[in-house]
């Protein structure tokens, strides 16, 4: 991973008082690293452009972790979070540590760091771009508009209700999950899900599974509840098997989506393939918010560390970068040098500058370091 990127700016960004913020590098496993270099060499020009200083930590966690340290998430790398302004984080597992009995598992990492920085919002963006509508395995005609936001509640639900465990019997193996949530995780998650509604096309979709699980009865109820304090939002439920056929067969019909821990990380999947691949997902997790709207969090594309393709260079890093101009916008409040990263993406894939996964004819196909230049680039140029 290199080290601190350069300071120095032309013009007058040598003028200007620099802002400095403290950054969290947790790269992980598989293309985690690669994809975390291509986002440090972005932000480098941010920098540069903007006048701004980002001081870094890297700490190893995930499966690296495990075997440098014998667990994915160590107390000392939650405490240099708690002092860092957001954290950026690549991606943990592989089939090096993929045995299901084991008593530590790289994803304890992601886990254990949103449950202990009480990230409780995981936002999902998912837009098509214009010039990606081929890009799908679905038609041009039914992706056209797709501009969407899933946010996910994070710390409740089956990946964290007690009771949690594997037995055996005279029956044979057993094990059980538990899927619960309190009026309070329920309330507050639905009230990011409006509050960013109005900050869109006022619009929320609240997806349960009312019919079948108590917990679902619940969140119906609740959501109903907060939604009389925000008469300008319109509210719609959907039974989440209804949601995952709506998205594939009217997904700009949506414009936020709210839902359980569960529930939304299969249907972000799901969503990722409108985009074209996983690749070009970013996400946020957030906790609570400062008076002007910042805050801690945690940033990272919603792929996995794909170790198949680890070291290859063909990894796709705009989920990543993209991911970082989030952090700039949600956690340090620099909306405009977010912007900046997300329209030098805009050019860059209007140049055709793609990578395999979502590359095609006629199209310039890169490896990874190449993309990450030519966003990088496009950010210096202001274009």
């Amino acid at each position: 991973m290199r080290g601190k990127p350069s300071t120095r700016g032309p013009g007058l960004c040598r003028l200007r008082r620099m802002s400095t913020y403290r950054i969290l590098l947790t790269p992980g496993d598989g293309i985690g690293p690669e994809v975390i270099e291509e986002s440090l060499k972005v932000l480098a020009r941010v920098q540069e452009r903007f006048g701004h200083e980002f001081q870094y930590q890297e700490e190893i966690i995930g499966g690296a972790g495990i075997d440098k340290h014998g667990v994915a998430l160590r107390p000392e790398t939650v405490a240099a979070a708690k002092k860092s302004d957001a954290v950026l984080f690549g991606a943990v597992g592989g089939p090096k540590w993929d045995d299901p009995k084991a008593d530590v598992r790289p994803e304890d990492a992601i886990l254990g760091m949103r449950k202990q920085l009480g990230l409780f919002a995981n936002l999902r963006p998912v837009r098509v771009h214009p010039l990606m509508l081929d890009g799908s395995t679905l038609k041009p005609e039914v992706l056209q508009g797709t501009d969407m936001v899933v946010i996910r509640e994070l710390t409740g639900g089956l990946y964290f209700g007690k009771p949690k465990k594997r037995w055996e019997n005279a029956q044979g193996r057993q094990g059980v999950d538990t899927l619960r949530y309190s009026e309070k995780e329920i309330e507050r998650i639905v009230r990011v899900g409006f509050d960013l509604a109005r900050q869109r096309r006022k619009k929320l979709t609240s997806v349960d599974k009312a019919n079948v699980l108590r917990t679902g009865q619940l969140w119906r109820e609740i959501a109903t509840e907060v939604g009389r304090d925000y008469p300008d939002v319109a509210l719609e439920h959907q039974l989440v098997d209804a949601a995952a056929m709506n998205l594939l067969r009217n997904p700009s019909s949506f414009d936020v989506i709210v839902t359980e821990n569960m529930f939304g990380d299969i249907l972000t999947d799901e969503a990722a393939m409108l985009a074209g691949s996983m690749g070009m997902m970013p996400s946020a997790s957030l906790g609570r918010r400062r008076k002007d709207g910042t805050g801690i969090g945690l940033y990272e594309p919603i792929h996995g560390s794909a170790p198949d393709i680890a070291g290859q260079k063909k990894a796709n890093p705009l989920a990543m970068i993209l991911s970082a101009a989030m952090m700039l916008r949600l956690s340090l409040g620099l909306e405009g040098e977010a912007a900046a990263i997300e329209r030098a993406v805009d050019v860059a894939l209007s140049e055709g500058y793609r990578t395999p996964d979502i590359g095609g004819a006629g199209l310039r196909v890169v490896d990874t370091a190449a993309m990450g230049t030519a966003v990088a680039e496009r950010v210096e140029k202001g274009e």
